[in-house]
Protein backbone atom coordinates (compact mmCIF):
# COMPACT_ATOMS: atom_id res chain seq x y z
CA UNK A 1 0.00 0.00 0.00
CA UNK A 2 1.26 3.40 -0.82
CA UNK A 3 2.28 5.99 1.77
CA UNK A 4 -0.45 8.39 0.72
CA UNK A 5 -2.99 5.59 0.90
CA UNK A 6 -2.04 4.56 4.24
CA UNK A 7 -1.85 8.30 5.14
CA UNK A 8 -5.83 8.46 4.00
CA UNK A 9 -6.66 5.44 6.00
CA UNK A 10 -4.83 6.68 8.65
CA UNK A 11 -6.86 10.27 8.22
CA UNK A 12 -10.11 8.33 8.01
CA UNK A 13 -10.05 6.09 10.96
CA UNK A 14 -8.55 9.44 12.82
CA UNK A 15 -12.20 11.50 11.98
CA UNK A 16 -14.15 9.05 13.23
CA UNK A 17 -12.19 8.72 16.33
CA UNK A 18 -12.43 12.65 16.98
CA UNK A 19 -16.29 12.88 16.00
CA UNK A 20 -17.10 9.81 18.14
CA UNK A 21 -15.20 10.95 21.12
CA UNK A 22 -16.45 14.44 20.68
CA UNK A 23 -20.43 12.19 20.78
CA UNK A 24 -21.20 14.47 17.36
CA UNK A 25 -22.26 17.40 19.77
CA UNK A 26 -24.65 20.49 18.48
CA UNK A 27 -21.93 22.33 16.16
CA UNK A 28 -19.32 19.73 16.28
CA UNK A 29 -19.32 19.47 12.11
CA UNK A 30 -19.71 22.92 11.86
CA UNK A 31 -16.90 23.55 13.67
CA UNK A 32 -14.15 21.92 11.68
CA UNK A 33 -15.48 24.16 8.45
CA UNK A 34 -16.39 27.58 9.68
CA UNK A 35 -13.43 30.28 9.44
CA UNK A 36 -11.35 29.98 12.48
CA UNK A 37 -10.55 32.93 15.11
CA UNK A 38 -9.04 35.24 13.68
CA UNK A 39 -7.69 33.82 10.29
CA UNK A 40 -7.75 35.71 7.23
CA UNK A 41 -9.31 32.48 5.26
CA UNK A 42 -11.71 30.27 5.61
CA UNK A 43 -9.68 26.89 5.82
CA UNK A 44 -9.19 23.84 3.72
CA UNK A 45 -8.73 21.18 6.45
CA UNK A 46 -7.84 17.64 5.64
CA UNK A 47 -9.57 14.67 7.53
CA UNK A 48 -7.13 14.66 10.64
CA UNK A 49 -6.80 18.36 10.68
CA UNK A 50 -10.63 18.05 11.66
CA UNK A 51 -10.13 15.56 14.20
CA UNK A 52 -8.08 17.44 16.14
CA UNK A 53 -10.08 21.11 15.15
CA UNK A 54 -13.35 19.43 16.59
CA UNK A 55 -11.80 18.55 19.68
CA UNK A 56 -9.22 21.05 21.35
CA UNK A 57 -10.63 23.70 23.56
CA UNK A 58 -8.91 26.49 25.24
CA UNK A 59 -11.42 26.84 27.84
CA UNK A 60 -9.95 23.52 28.90
CA UNK A 61 -6.71 24.23 29.06
CA UNK A 62 -7.84 27.48 30.42
CA UNK A 63 -8.94 26.03 33.60
CA UNK A 64 -5.75 23.84 34.04
CA UNK A 65 -3.92 27.50 33.65
CA UNK A 66 -5.20 28.85 36.53
CA UNK A 67 -4.83 26.11 38.97
CA UNK A 68 -0.70 26.34 37.94
CA UNK A 69 -0.40 30.19 37.85
CA UNK A 70 -3.55 31.72 40.32
CA UNK A 71 -3.77 28.42 42.63
CA UNK A 72 -0.27 27.63 42.30
CA UNK A 73 1.83 30.57 41.61
CA UNK A 74 5.28 31.43 41.21
CA UNK A 75 7.20 27.49 40.37
CA UNK A 76 10.39 28.63 40.62
CA UNK A 77 13.02 25.88 40.16
CA UNK A 78 13.17 23.04 42.80
CA UNK A 79 10.92 24.68 45.02
CA UNK A 80 7.41 23.49 46.56
CA UNK A 81 5.27 25.62 43.72
CA UNK A 82 7.01 23.84 40.99
CA UNK A 83 7.08 20.82 42.73
CA UNK A 84 2.74 20.74 43.12
CA UNK A 85 2.80 22.28 39.46
CA UNK A 86 4.50 18.66 38.47
CA UNK A 87 2.37 16.94 40.34
CA UNK A 88 -0.55 18.33 39.61
CA UNK A 89 0.68 18.39 35.51
CA UNK A 90 1.10 14.77 36.39
CA UNK A 91 -1.86 13.52 37.79
CA UNK A 92 -3.87 15.31 34.84
CA UNK A 93 -1.45 13.41 31.94
CA UNK A 94 -2.12 9.82 34.33
CA UNK A 95 -5.36 9.98 34.15
CA UNK A 96 -5.38 10.45 30.92
CA UNK A 97 -3.96 7.27 30.10
CA UNK A 98 -0.17 8.25 29.21
CA UNK A 99 2.66 6.54 31.23
CA UNK A 100 3.93 9.28 33.05
CA UNK A 101 7.42 9.60 35.21
CA UNK A 102 9.03 12.34 37.03
CA UNK A 103 12.47 12.86 36.01
CA UNK A 104 14.33 14.32 38.77
CA UNK A 105 17.25 16.78 38.22
CA UNK A 106 19.52 18.87 40.40
CA UNK A 107 19.56 22.67 40.60
CA UNK A 108 21.60 25.44 42.31
CA UNK A 109 21.00 26.98 45.79
CA UNK A 110 18.69 29.96 45.93
CA UNK A 111 17.48 32.89 48.39
CA UNK A 112 14.16 33.69 47.68
CA UNK A 113 11.50 36.23 49.54
CA UNK A 114 7.87 36.31 50.25
CA UNK A 115 6.25 39.29 51.23
CA UNK A 116 3.26 39.95 52.82
CA UNK A 117 1.77 43.69 52.86
CA UNK A 118 -1.89 45.55 52.78
CA UNK A 119 -2.37 47.61 49.84
CA UNK A 120 -5.45 49.82 49.66
CA UNK A 121 -7.03 47.31 51.98
CA UNK A 122 -5.79 44.49 49.95
CA UNK A 123 -3.58 41.68 51.69
CA UNK A 124 -1.12 40.96 48.80
CA UNK A 125 1.14 37.67 48.96
CA UNK A 126 4.88 38.53 46.69
CA UNK A 127 7.74 36.57 46.26
CA UNK A 128 11.43 38.03 44.91
CA UNK A 129 14.60 37.16 44.54
CA UNK A 130 16.68 37.85 47.26
CA UNK A 131 20.55 38.42 47.51
CA UNK A 132 22.41 35.33 48.04
CA UNK A 133 25.10 37.46 49.88
CA UNK A 134 22.79 38.90 51.96
CA UNK A 135 21.43 38.21 55.17
CA UNK A 136 18.05 35.54 55.56
CA UNK A 137 15.40 35.68 58.20
CA UNK A 138 11.60 37.36 59.42
CA UNK A 139 11.41 41.52 58.95
CA UNK A 140 8.50 43.48 59.67
CA UNK A 141 8.21 47.12 59.77
CA UNK A 142 7.91 50.65 58.20
CA UNK A 143 9.17 51.20 54.46
CA UNK A 144 10.96 54.57 53.90
CA UNK A 145 11.71 55.62 50.69
CA UNK A 146 15.12 56.89 49.87
CA UNK A 147 13.97 57.38 45.88
CA UNK A 148 17.63 57.38 44.12
CA UNK A 149 19.90 57.96 46.76
CA UNK A 150 22.90 56.04 47.14
CA UNK A 151 23.78 57.63 50.50
CA UNK A 152 22.03 58.15 53.43
CA UNK A 153 21.87 60.61 56.09
CA UNK A 154 18.36 60.12 57.88
CA UNK A 155 17.81 57.15 60.81
CA UNK A 156 16.90 54.12 59.67
CA UNK A 157 16.88 52.31 62.79
CA UNK A 158 14.38 49.48 62.72
CA UNK A 159 13.41 50.09 59.51
CA UNK A 160 13.06 48.91 55.91
CA UNK A 161 15.00 51.28 53.24
CA UNK A 162 13.59 51.62 49.86
CA UNK A 163 15.44 52.94 46.89
CA UNK A 164 15.31 52.74 42.95
CA UNK A 165 17.62 51.03 41.83
CA UNK A 166 21.45 53.30 40.39
CA UNK A 167 22.95 49.95 38.52
CA UNK A 168 26.13 48.95 39.78
CA UNK A 169 25.28 50.99 42.68
CA UNK A 170 23.92 48.45 44.42
CA UNK A 171 25.78 47.15 47.13
CA UNK A 172 26.64 51.08 47.94
CA UNK A 173 22.72 51.48 48.70
CA UNK A 174 22.72 48.46 50.71
CA UNK A 175 25.43 49.20 52.68
CA UNK A 176 24.34 52.89 53.39
CA UNK A 177 21.05 51.79 54.76
CA UNK A 178 22.50 49.66 57.19
CA UNK A 179 24.85 51.96 58.60
CA UNK A 180 22.15 54.09 59.45
CA UNK A 181 20.24 51.24 61.25
CA UNK A 182 17.97 49.90 58.33
CA UNK A 183 16.73 45.92 59.23
CA UNK A 184 16.29 45.48 55.70
CA UNK A 185 16.74 46.94 52.62
CA UNK A 186 14.43 47.13 49.31
CA UNK A 187 15.63 48.24 45.97
CA UNK A 188 12.83 48.43 43.30
CA UNK A 189 14.33 47.55 39.35
CA UNK A 190 13.98 50.15 37.23
CA UNK A 191 13.27 50.00 33.12
CA UNK A 192 16.09 49.26 30.88
CA UNK A 193 16.68 52.32 28.48
CA UNK A 194 16.74 49.85 25.32
CA UNK A 195 13.94 48.79 25.87
CA UNK A 196 11.74 51.23 27.59
CA UNK A 197 8.26 49.47 27.28
CA UNK A 198 9.41 46.16 29.32
CA UNK A 199 8.62 46.40 33.08
CA UNK A 200 11.45 46.08 35.19
CA UNK A 201 11.37 42.52 36.75
CA UNK A 202 12.56 41.19 39.69
CA UNK A 203 16.79 40.42 39.75
CA UNK A 204 19.17 38.18 41.48
CA UNK A 205 22.64 39.98 42.01
CA UNK A 206 25.11 38.92 43.46
CA UNK A 207 27.03 41.10 46.20
CA UNK A 208 30.90 41.47 46.22
CA UNK A 209 30.47 41.55 50.34
CA UNK A 210 28.45 40.13 52.46
CA UNK A 211 25.52 42.65 53.84
CA UNK A 212 23.98 41.54 57.24
CA UNK A 213 20.43 42.05 56.46
CA UNK A 214 18.24 40.93 54.09
CA UNK A 215 18.34 42.72 50.92
CA UNK A 216 15.98 42.58 47.84
CA UNK A 217 15.92 43.81 44.23
CA UNK A 218 11.88 44.01 43.06
CA UNK A 219 9.89 44.03 40.46
CA UNK A 220 8.53 47.13 39.42
CA UNK A 221 5.11 46.39 40.11
CA UNK A 222 6.17 45.83 43.80
CA UNK A 223 7.75 48.89 44.39
CA UNK A 224 5.39 50.63 42.83
CA UNK A 225 2.85 48.99 44.76
CA UNK A 226 4.80 50.04 48.36
CA UNK A 227 5.01 53.58 47.21
CA UNK A 228 1.03 53.84 46.55
CA UNK A 229 0.46 53.58 50.40
CA UNK A 230 1.34 50.28 51.52
CA UNK A 231 0.69 48.88 54.75
CA UNK A 232 1.53 45.93 57.68
CA UNK A 233 4.55 45.06 55.58
CA UNK A 234 6.61 42.34 56.45
CA UNK A 235 9.31 40.06 54.66
CA UNK A 236 11.20 36.62 54.81
CA UNK A 237 13.83 35.13 53.34
CA UNK A 238 14.98 31.64 52.84
CA UNK A 239 17.57 29.96 51.80
CA UNK A 240 16.89 26.79 49.08
CA UNK A 241 19.30 24.28 49.12
CA UNK A 242 20.06 20.75 47.75
CA UNK A 243 17.15 21.59 45.33
CA UNK A 244 15.17 19.01 42.75
CA UNK A 245 13.40 19.97 39.72
CA UNK A 246 11.60 17.16 37.73
CA UNK A 247 10.72 16.98 34.39
CA UNK A 248 7.18 15.82 33.47
CA UNK A 249 7.59 12.90 30.87
CA UNK A 250 4.20 11.37 29.54
CA UNK A 251 3.93 8.58 26.94
CA UNK A 252 1.27 7.21 24.45
CA UNK A 253 2.12 4.56 22.26
CA UNK A 254 1.68 4.56 18.67
CA UNK A 255 -1.47 3.09 17.39
CA UNK A 256 0.26 1.00 14.59
CA UNK A 257 3.14 -1.30 14.34
CA UNK A 258 6.05 1.61 14.78
CA UNK A 259 9.36 -0.92 15.05
CA UNK A 260 11.57 2.40 14.98
CA UNK A 261 9.98 3.71 17.80
CA UNK A 262 9.54 6.93 16.14
CA UNK A 263 8.18 9.75 18.76
CA UNK A 264 6.55 12.94 18.28
CA UNK A 265 7.13 15.43 20.92
CA UNK A 266 4.98 18.69 22.32
CA UNK A 267 6.56 20.65 25.04
CA UNK A 268 6.63 23.74 26.94
CA UNK A 269 7.83 24.79 30.69
CA UNK A 270 6.14 24.97 33.76
CA UNK A 271 8.97 26.68 35.99
CA UNK A 272 8.53 30.06 36.26
CA UNK A 273 11.19 33.51 37.51
CA UNK A 274 10.64 34.39 40.84
CA UNK A 275 7.50 36.59 41.53
CA UNK A 276 5.79 35.83 38.69
CA UNK A 277 2.87 33.66 38.58
CA UNK A 278 3.55 32.61 34.84
CA UNK A 279 0.50 32.90 33.22
CA UNK A 280 1.24 32.96 29.69
CA UNK A 281 5.34 31.92 30.47
CA UNK A 282 5.03 29.82 30.35
CA UNK A 283 2.06 28.68 31.96
CA UNK A 284 0.08 29.09 28.08
CA UNK A 285 2.56 26.61 26.70
CA UNK A 286 2.17 24.20 29.65
CA UNK A 287 -1.60 23.81 29.51
CA UNK A 288 -1.68 23.62 25.41
CA UNK A 289 1.00 20.48 25.72
CA UNK A 290 -1.87 18.95 28.49
CA UNK A 291 -4.92 19.78 25.97
CA UNK A 292 -3.18 18.32 23.08
CA UNK A 293 -2.39 15.32 25.18
CA UNK A 294 -6.23 14.97 25.86
CA UNK A 295 -7.18 15.42 22.47
CA UNK A 296 -4.33 13.26 20.51
CA UNK A 297 -4.78 9.85 23.49
CA UNK A 298 -7.14 8.17 21.19
CA UNK A 299 -6.53 9.19 17.77
CA UNK A 300 -4.55 6.74 15.38
CA UNK A 301 -0.82 7.16 14.84
CA UNK A 302 1.90 5.57 13.43
CA UNK A 303 4.34 7.52 15.60
CA UNK A 304 4.40 7.60 19.72
CA UNK A 305 3.17 10.94 21.10
CA UNK A 306 5.67 12.30 24.42
CA UNK A 307 4.35 15.17 26.27
CA UNK A 308 7.23 16.85 27.81
CA UNK A 309 7.03 19.30 30.54
CA UNK A 310 10.38 20.95 31.59
CA UNK A 311 11.78 21.69 34.98
CA UNK A 312 14.28 24.81 35.42
CA UNK A 313 13.96 26.43 32.13
CA UNK A 314 14.21 29.87 33.68
CA UNK A 315 17.34 28.91 35.23
CA UNK A 316 19.10 28.31 31.13
CA UNK A 317 16.87 25.19 29.68
CA UNK A 318 18.01 22.82 32.84
CA UNK A 319 15.90 20.51 32.58
CA UNK A 320 15.86 19.95 28.67
CA UNK A 321 19.25 19.82 28.84
CA UNK A 322 18.79 16.96 31.40
CA UNK A 323 16.90 14.61 29.41
CA UNK A 324 18.38 15.44 26.09
CA UNK A 325 21.71 14.50 28.14
CA UNK A 326 20.46 11.24 29.68
CA UNK A 327 19.44 10.17 25.73
CA UNK A 328 21.10 8.01 23.76
CA UNK A 329 22.03 8.54 19.98
CA UNK A 330 19.41 5.86 18.96
CA UNK A 331 16.89 7.61 21.10
CA UNK A 332 17.75 10.64 19.48
CA UNK A 333 17.41 9.86 16.44
CA UNK A 334 14.10 7.91 17.57
CA UNK A 335 12.67 11.90 18.06
CA UNK A 336 11.07 12.88 14.63
CA UNK A 337 10.17 16.69 15.67
CA UNK A 338 9.84 18.39 18.74
CA UNK A 339 7.16 21.03 19.20
CA UNK A 340 7.65 23.70 22.25
CA UNK A 341 5.72 26.14 22.97
CA UNK A 342 6.92 29.11 24.86
CA UNK A 343 4.52 32.35 25.54
CA UNK A 344 1.67 31.17 22.85
CA UNK A 345 -1.32 33.47 24.58
CA UNK A 346 -0.24 36.81 25.15
CA UNK A 347 -3.28 39.26 25.29
CA UNK A 348 -0.55 41.98 24.87
CA UNK A 349 -2.28 43.84 21.12
CA UNK A 350 1.07 44.21 19.43
CA UNK A 351 1.92 40.68 19.57
CA UNK A 352 -0.49 39.78 17.10
CA UNK A 353 2.12 37.57 14.87
CA UNK A 354 2.40 33.90 14.88
CA UNK A 355 6.65 32.75 15.45
CA UNK A 356 7.49 30.10 13.53
CA UNK A 357 11.44 29.93 15.42
CA UNK A 358 14.41 27.79 15.03
CA UNK A 359 18.03 27.80 16.47
CA UNK A 360 19.31 28.24 12.88
CA UNK A 361 16.54 30.08 11.20
CA UNK A 362 16.27 26.79 8.78
CA UNK A 363 13.04 24.90 8.11
CA UNK A 364 12.63 21.57 9.82
CA UNK A 365 10.28 18.92 10.73
CA UNK A 366 8.34 20.99 13.07
CA UNK A 367 8.53 24.53 11.46
CA UNK A 368 7.14 23.10 8.10
CA UNK A 369 4.54 20.87 9.10
CA UNK A 370 3.25 24.02 11.37
CA UNK A 371 3.62 26.74 8.49
CA UNK A 372 1.57 24.11 6.25
CA UNK A 373 -0.89 23.91 9.02
CA UNK A 374 -0.91 27.36 9.40
CA UNK A 375 -2.00 27.82 5.32
CA UNK A 376 -4.98 24.90 5.63
CA UNK A 377 -6.41 26.78 8.57
CA UNK A 378 -6.72 29.98 7.15
CA UNK A 379 -3.82 31.96 8.95
CA UNK A 380 -2.11 33.22 5.84
CA UNK A 381 0.30 35.83 6.14
CA UNK A 382 -0.07 35.79 10.03
CA UNK A 383 2.94 33.72 10.63
CA UNK A 384 6.50 34.39 10.25
CA UNK A 385 9.76 32.14 10.25
CA UNK A 386 11.58 30.05 10.82
CA UNK A 387 13.01 32.71 11.83
CA UNK A 388 16.78 32.07 14.01
CA UNK A 389 16.29 32.46 17.58
CA UNK A 390 17.06 29.75 20.17
CA UNK A 391 16.33 31.02 24.30
CA UNK A 392 13.69 28.18 25.03
CA UNK A 393 13.87 24.46 25.18
CA UNK A 394 14.06 23.51 21.23
CA UNK A 395 17.76 24.26 21.66
CA UNK A 396 18.67 21.28 23.74
CA UNK A 397 17.30 19.22 21.01
CA UNK A 398 18.69 21.82 17.90
CA UNK A 399 22.46 20.97 20.07
CA UNK A 400 22.06 16.95 19.07
CA UNK A 401 20.77 17.41 15.64
CA UNK A 402 16.99 16.78 16.63
CA UNK A 403 14.37 18.50 14.18
CA UNK A 404 12.92 20.69 16.97
CA UNK A 405 10.95 24.53 16.44
CA UNK A 406 9.52 27.00 19.53
CA UNK A 407 6.58 28.74 18.70
CA UNK A 408 5.22 31.69 20.11
CA UNK A 409 3.17 34.82 19.82
CA UNK A 410 5.47 37.58 19.45
CA UNK A 411 5.49 41.67 17.57
CA UNK A 412 8.73 41.00 16.82
CA UNK A 413 11.88 39.60 17.32
CA UNK A 414 13.30 41.71 20.16
CA UNK A 415 12.66 41.40 23.32
CA UNK A 416 10.44 44.52 23.99
CA UNK A 417 8.12 42.86 21.10
CA UNK A 418 7.20 40.00 23.85
CA UNK A 419 5.14 41.78 26.26
CA UNK A 420 5.72 44.52 28.36
CA UNK A 421 4.54 42.48 30.96
CA UNK A 422 7.22 39.63 30.49
CA UNK A 423 8.80 37.98 33.71
CA UNK A 424 6.93 40.52 35.89
CA UNK A 425 4.54 39.71 38.44
CA UNK A 426 1.82 41.03 36.18
CA UNK A 427 2.37 37.78 34.21
CA UNK A 428 -1.43 36.66 35.28
CA UNK A 429 -4.39 34.79 33.76
CA UNK A 430 -6.38 37.74 33.66
CA UNK A 431 -4.06 40.46 32.89
CA UNK A 432 -2.17 38.87 29.86
CA UNK A 433 -3.76 35.49 28.41
CA UNK A 434 -5.76 35.64 25.26
CA UNK A 435 -8.49 32.95 25.33
CA UNK A 436 -8.63 33.06 21.29
CA UNK A 437 -4.67 33.00 21.00
CA UNK A 438 -4.33 29.99 22.83
CA UNK A 439 -7.21 28.52 21.19
CA UNK A 440 -5.17 29.25 17.60
CA UNK A 441 -2.36 27.83 19.33
CA UNK A 442 -3.58 24.85 20.01
CA UNK A 443 -5.40 24.41 16.46
CA UNK A 444 -1.56 24.59 15.02
CA UNK A 445 0.13 22.73 16.86
CA UNK A 446 -2.53 20.17 17.11
CA UNK A 447 -3.11 19.82 13.38
CA UNK A 448 1.01 20.19 13.02
CA UNK A 449 1.94 17.54 15.77
CA UNK A 450 -1.10 15.11 14.42
CA UNK A 451 0.20 15.04 10.81
CA UNK A 452 3.76 14.68 11.31
CA UNK A 453 2.26 11.47 13.94
CA UNK A 454 0.21 10.19 10.90
CA UNK A 455 3.82 9.68 9.31
CA UNK A 456 5.61 6.23 8.90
Amino acid sequence: MSEVNRRDLLAGAAAFAGFATVGLLPGTAAATTRQRPGAALPPSLSTGDKAVVARVDARRALKHLKVLSDEIGWRVAGTRGEHRAARYAAGVLRDLGYKVQLQPLPVPDKNLAEMRVEVKGRREHWQSWAILNAATGRVKGEVVDLKDATEVTADLTGKIALFNRVAGKELDQAKAAVAKGAKAVLIQNVRSTTYPERKAQSLNIVFAEYVPVPVLVLAEYHGTQLRSGARRFTLEVTKHTNLTSYNVIADRKATFPNPEGKTVIVSGHYDTVPGSPGGNDDGSGTVLSMELARVLKRLPTQQNIRICLWGAEELGLVGARYYVSKLSAEELKQITGVFQNDMVATSHPPAGTYWLLSVDGNANTTTTAVLEAAKRLGYVGQTKGPVARGSSDHEAFFEKGVAAGNFSWRGGESPAQLEPVYHTPEDTVRGNVSLQRLQVSLELIGTAAYDVARRR
